[in-house]
């Protein structure tokens, strides 16, 4: 099973271990791409021109630290993704009190998106940076374009012939979208959040709850040891998890949809 994450945009504040080195990071067919986006992230946070590079990075004039950072990203200390990470899904998700046997199946299973190095693993070590998928960098362009270019052969390789969970937002689930055979064996999640207001049944996504839903989701997968060989079978995980699972109709040659309803936030 391959389990994909979005980033988050709250990071650690700094890595703990040895500099960046992009040729270490998993999925190594995506190295010469991560230079080439890394190479022109370093030069537009480092220039003369503060105001483009914010405007670039959707940055507010009291973030310009985040340029700073990123100019110095080459040089910077390190950590594994799964430390780097600390919004909402991953806080749900709790890497570090994870069991053994679940940790080192995340280990396997889990690739997070990236606008800068385009999908690494938990262990892969990074330093935070900034850098959305909707930025456009100079010589690169649009990161949601770049990527969609680069990533397709990569994720399906990891995806082998298990199935896929796909857990990521909009934005940078535009950057792959799996087709025919292996969009059959991927699963696409939304959470929505039920409740009863003067006898009407509502439904609706709450986006910080969808987000820590989903890291619970992931959690209990792990801590359960679920190692489901087909799409099928991962929606049963889901329910036997005693997860309220409605699968949706998908157009043929697409991931299947799945809604989580929680009655409860």
């Amino acid at each position: 099973m391959l389990i994909l994450l979005p980033p988050s945009e709250g990071k650690a504040d700094a890595g703990t271990g040895r500099r960046l080195d992009p040729s270490r990071l998993s999925l190594p067919e995506l190295t010469g791409a991560r230079e080439e986006v890394l190479t022109a992230l370093v030069a537009l946070c480092a220039g003369p021109d503060e105001a483009a590079a914010r405007a670039a990075l959707g940055l507010s004039e009291a973030q310009r630290g985040e340029l700073r950072r990123n100019a110095r990203l080459r040089a910077a200390a390190t950590a594994p993704a799964g430390r780097i990470y600390t919004g909402v899904l991953y806080e749900a998700l709790d890497l570090a009190t994870l069991p053994p046997a679940a940790e080192r199946l995340a280990r396997r299973s889990v690739l997070i998106s990236s606008g800068l190095w385009g999908a690494v693993r938990l262990t892969d070590r990074i330093p935070p940076y900034r850098c959305p998928i909707g930025a456009k960098l100079p010589g690169v362009g649009a990161l949601s374009t770049y990527w969609r270019a680069a990533l397709g052969p990569a994720l399906a390789a990891a995806a082998g012939t298990g199935p896929v969970l796909d857990l990521r937002s909009g934005a940078y689930a535009a950057t792959w979208t799996p087709r025919g055979e292996l969009a059959a064996r991927t699963v696409t999640v939304r959470v929505l959040h039920e409740r009863v207001v003067d006898g009407v049944v509502t439904r609706a996504v709450v986006s910080h709850f969808n987000k820590a839903t989903k890291g619970r989701l992931v959690r209990d997968l792990l801590t359960a040891g679920a190692r489901p060989r087909t799409a099928d079978g991962l929606v049963g995980a889901l329910r036997d998890l005693k997860y309220a699972v409605e699968e949706q109709p998908a157009a043929a040659g697409r991931p299947r949809q799945l809604d989580v309803v929680v009655t409860e936030l």
